[in-house]
């Protein structure tokens, strides 16, 4: 069973810019790495993914742009064994700490089904470091 939203991961063309907009927004900037940041909006995770392309938003190549949802692990493993039989596309596999499932709604919608939360995933960057990371301290 989904529980709720997990993390939202929004594509940007300017990590720098994009951390700095949210920011004024309120967001909590955590940490940042070469490709990427983990902010948050109160209780939102909120990860910014820098595309590979330039970015448009009225293009889908290179958008990473998706929702995640929680979900227990029993629940993403039984899951996981069901996904053919219930006719489900997939649209990546998993690159990061936490147990993962990327599947496409019936529209085309990227979804994650995700096992772990926003301190899980600042714990594991403590204990094995993304390229060029570069923590906030920001309380």
């Amino acid at each position: 069973m989904i529980t709720g939203v997990n993390h939202i991961t929004l594509s940007v063309s300017d990590l720098i810019l994009s951390i700095e907009f949210y920011r004024l927004l309120g967001a909590k900037a955590h940490v940042r790495w070469e490709n990427g940041a983990s902010l948050s909006l109160g209780d939102l995770w909120l990860c910014l993914s820098l595309c590979d392309i330039p970015y448009s938003p009225l293009s889908t190549k290179g958008d990473y742009t998706h929702i995640a949802l929680n979900v227990d692990r029993v629940e993403l493993t039984n899951f996981r064994r069901n996904i053919s039989e219930l006719n489900i596309k997939t649209w990546q596999e998993n690159r990061s700490e936490g147990e993962s499932l990327y599947i496409l709604d019936p529209d085309g919608h990227k979804l994650e089904l995700h096992v772990g939360s926003l301190q899980s995933r600042l714990d594991s960057l403590k204990a094995k470091p993304y390229q060029g990371l570069v923590w906030y301290n920001e309380l």
